[in-house]
């Protein structure tokens, strides 16, 4: 699994809120349409065409579009920040709002996020830090995810948690936990340790 950070400012308006309320990360560049199954080449077309890059600009603004498009996957974590605090989510797959498609808006290309906890930013190390000052968009954590010692912050959301551990009926009943605990069994058995790994800290989240 990889670790990306994602500016929260778009077309010059903080979009931290939204993006905590509303579950999604964005990173702009409107105009250029859909780029779900959309190749390297073409999205270079595009950038040149709307936004009229050419040579180094060019190269870095596919670079960002490239790693959120291709490069992040659902199942990655995501982080934003502001001066004091850093929000740690669980990516999602790309998808695209066209309405969302306009100057003023700018927030198309997005990738749904479960957001894990808020982290002082004070308590990340001298890596994860050093993610966090890249100017650019988006940027990825240039070692192995384990490097940034984020584990005791990837958990059930504590909302979440609290439902599940006080059997709130109106929320999560006890069939559904059980289904969801026979989920997370089976993922353990995966051949990708990555899923195995992630099942095994849930279901360790859960019985906290």
């Amino acid at each position: 699994m990889n670790l990306f950070h994602i500016k929260s400012t778009l077309q010059g308006i903080d979009r931290m809120a939204e993006f905590l309320k509303e579950n999604f990360v964005s990173i702009g560049w409107p105009g250029i349409g859909d780029l779900e199954n959309v190749g390297k080449d073409e999205i270079q077309k595009r950038l040149a065409e709307v936004y009229h890059y050419q040579g180094q600009e060019l190269t870095e603004r596919l670079g960002e579009v490239s790693l959120f498009t291709h490069t992040m996957q659902d199942g990655d974590y995501v982080l934003i920040s502001d001066s004091e605090s850093v929000y740690l989510g669980d990516g999602g797959d790309y998808y695209y709002v066209e309405q969302s498609d306009t100057g003023e808006d700018g927030m198309c290309h997005r990738r749904g996020v479960t957001w894990l906890n808020s982290i002082p930013r004070s308590e990340l190390n001298a890596a994860v830090q050093e993610l966090l000052m890249d100017s650019g968009t988006i940027s990825q954590f240039k070692h192995p995810f384990p490097m940034a010692q984020l584990n005791r912050w990837v958990s059930i959301p504590t909302e979440t948690a609290s439902n599940l551990k006080t059997g709130n009926q109106d929320k999560v009943d006890h069939k559904t936990i059980e289904e969801a605990l026979d989920i997370l069994r089976q993922a353990m058995r995966s051949d990708d340790v990555e899923r195995r790994e992630r099942a095994a800290l849930a279901i360790l989240q859960y019985a906290k």
